[in-house]
C-alpha cells in the first residue's frame, strides 16, 4: 500500500495499471464486510497509480476492479465437473448477486473503477448455466465480463464461442494456454485447481491447445479494443522461470499477428 513506492517501480519499469483483483468469497454474507473494504483498500491504490491509456473504441477507462467468487473448498475440488459440482442454492445466489452489485457501485461512486465479472474454475461463477445466470442478474450497466481464455476451457466451454457470443459484455480478457496432456490426466483426479497449476496444466500460449490463430482473427471480426492480459497459473516454488514463459508467449503471439 505504499503508493509512492509503487509508482516509482512502475515509472521505472515504463509500466501502468490496468487492474486490481478481489480473489475472495462472494457468496457468505459474513465476508461482506471484508470485501467492501478491499474495494476500498485496492481502489484507493490503483486510482493513484499510472493508468493505461485508453483506447478509440474501449468501453470503459482502466483501471478495472476483477472481481472472482473464490474459496469453496466442495467447488475446488469440483473445477471443470459440471455434471457433479454443487450449485449455490436460489438464497445463496441471490447474496452473491447482491454482494457483486454493492462492491460495483462502491468501485464506479466513490472511485470511478469500473467493475468486471471473472468466471474462474473452482469458483461458484464458472460453468456455462452459472454465467448466463450472472448475465441474467447483473445489467452490462452495473458490471462488464472479464473472460479468460483458460478457465474457459478448463471448464469444458469453447473460448471463441464465449468471446463471439458476449462480446457487447466484455471489457476485459485474459489469455492463458493449457497443455492437453497435464489436463488429461488431472481431469481423472480429485485435485484442487491450483494443485493442478502447480503440475503444469497451464503453460505459455503457442504451446496448447487454445488456438491463438483464429482467436486473433475473431478478436478483429467482434471489434474489440479493450486490453488483454497474459497469465500463467503456476507453482510459486517455480516462479524464476515467470519471465521465460511469458516471454515465449508473447513471442508466439507476436508471430502470429497480435
Amino acid at each position: 500500500m505504499d503508493i509512492e513506492r509503487v509508482q516509482a517501480e512502475l515509472a521505472k519499469n515504463d509500466l501502468t495499471i490496468i487492474a486490481g483483483t478481489i480473489f475472495d468469497d462472494l457468496v457468505s454474507e459474513s465476508n461482506l464486510e471484508s470485501l467492501l473494504r478491499q474495494v476500498n483498500d485496492i481502489c484507493s491504490l490503483i486510482t493513484k497509480l499510472p493508468p493505461s491509456p485508453q483506447e478509440d473504441g474501449q468501453h470503459f477507462p482502466t483501471p478495472y476492479l476483477v472481481l472472482i467468487d473464490w474459496g469453496h473448498e466442495e467447488r475446488d475440488y469440483a473445477a471443470d465437473h459440471p455434471d457433479r459440482a454443487k450449485r449455490l442454492s436460489d438464497q445463496d445466489w441471490n447474496n452473491m448477486m447482491a454482494h457483486i452489485r454493492a462492491l460495483a457501485e462502491l468501485a464506479w461512486t466513490k472511485y470511478g473503477v469500473r467493475s468486471v465479472i471473472h468466471p474462474h474454475a473452482g469458483g461458484y461463477i464458472e460453468f456455462e448455466d452459472e454465467i448466463k445466470q450472472l448475465l441474467e442478474d447483473i445489467p452490462y450497466e452495473t458490471a462488464g465480463l472479464c473472460l479468460d481464455t483458460g478457465h474457459l476451457y478448463y471448464s469444458k466451454m469453447d473460448p471463441e464461442e464465449w468471446l463471439r457470443n458476449y462480446a457487447d459484455r466484455l471489457d476485459y480478457i485474459h489469455f492463458k494456454d493449457i497443455d492437453l496432456g497435464v489436463y488429461e490426466q488431472v481431469m481423472g483426479e480429485r485435485i484442487r485447481f491450483f494443485d493442478a497449476c502447480a503440475k503444469g496444466v497451464m503453460c505459455p500460449i503457442g504451446q496448447g491447445i487454445i488456438d491463438y490463430r483464429s482467436i486473433h482473427k475473431l478478436l478483429k471480426e467482434i471489434d474489440y479494443h479493450g486490453y488483454i492480459t497474459i497469465e500463467q497459473e503456476r507453482d510459486p516454488r517455480n516462479s524464476d522461470t515467470s519471465l521465460r514463459d511469458v516471454s515465449q508467449s508473447i513471442a508466439f503471439l507476436q508471430s502470429v499477428g497480435y
